[in-house]
């Protein structure tokens, strides 16, 4: 964070002395990682608590909430870029090209370090937001860069704010993506890679289980992901549904990667009530 910090001094000064919007947008844009990387180190540091009587499934949504954080300020500061952007097409100005290209060579120094050290993370969707996050940052400093001698070359004013606009777009492109695939997470959707169908079908394989409905998958975030379902079986003693209900979560945990599984088992033969319903086994 404090290489940022720096950072986004030396583009402030820079945009100003250089009177470039590009730079000065990137500065603010550059802003926006100190809570992110604050927010995203806390968050990782909360998801590593145990389960409590307050949250019974962890913490682990914690570094879900704050990319979901960051994504949302990225897109209020884009669509304020852009604005920004466009004020500056209407009243362009003359740029020193000088302090844009030394300035966002050494933002860039800082953005493509602080990127290489996170690619090994980018599983996690919370260390992913700041990747992508800061891999936008460089890809601006180099778009400054290249616009930069662009201008010295040509005195087309209009480079400096339309790289502005560039970096608003970028920036609002990216955060979509992970505003999405977070709010999917905190709204308990089901985990991208998994099908309904596919488990309850599994499931199905298990011996002594004739029916199963009301499955329900979700993600804690992390990954980490949750089951729940109902399974129609035959009159049996305690012992085998004991057996019967740790054979469905080994299905479950090693072909799909589930590590919390709820089953709630009912005798077969009964009318079904619930939604998502699977009346016949598969036949082996």
């Amino acid at each position: 964070m404090a290489a940022t910090l720096a950072l986004v001094i030396a583009e402030v000064f820079g945009g100003i002395l250089g009177r470039s919007v590009a730079l000065l947008n990137d500065a603010v844009h550059n802003l926006s990682d100190v809570p992110a990387l604050g927010i995203s180190y806390l968050a990782m540091r909360w998801a590593e608590r145990p389960a409590d009587s307050e949250k019974t499934y962890g913490y682990h949504r914690a570094g879900t909430l704050a990319a979901f954080t960051n994504a949302f300020v990225l897109v209020l500061l884009s669509l304020w870029l852009g604005y920004a952007a466009f004020e500056r097409f209407r009243s362009p100005v003359a740029v020193a090209e000088s302090w844009m290209i030394w300035t966002s060579v050494g933002a860039l120094a800082v953005n493509g370090g602080i990127t290489l050290a996170l690619v090994r993370g980018r599983g996690d969707l919370n260390l992913r937001s700041i990747l992508v996050h800061n891999f936008g940052d460089a890809l601006s400093n180099i778009a400054i860069i290249a616009g930069a001698l662009v201008i010295h070359a040509t005195g087309a004013r209009w480079i400096d704010p339309l790289l502005g606009v560039a970096i608003g777009l970028l920036v609002l492109w990216s955060s979509i993506g992970i505003l999405r695939e977070s709010s999917h997470i905190l709204l308990e959707g089901r985990p991208p890679d998994l099908r309904v169908e596919d488990v309850a079908r599994a499931i199905l394989t298990v011996a002594g289980v004739q029916e199963v409905h009301d499955v329900h998958l979700w993600s804690l975030g992390g990954g980490h992901h949750a089951l729940s379902l109902h399974a129609r079986v035959p009159d049996m003693h305690l012992d085998e549904c004991e057996r019967l209900l740790a054979a469905i979560k080994q299905v479950a945990s090693k072909e799909f990667g589930v590590d919390h599984t709820t089953v709630q088992l009912e005798r077969a033969g009964l009318p079904a009530k619930s939604g998502y319903v699977m009346p016949e086994p598969v036949k082996k």
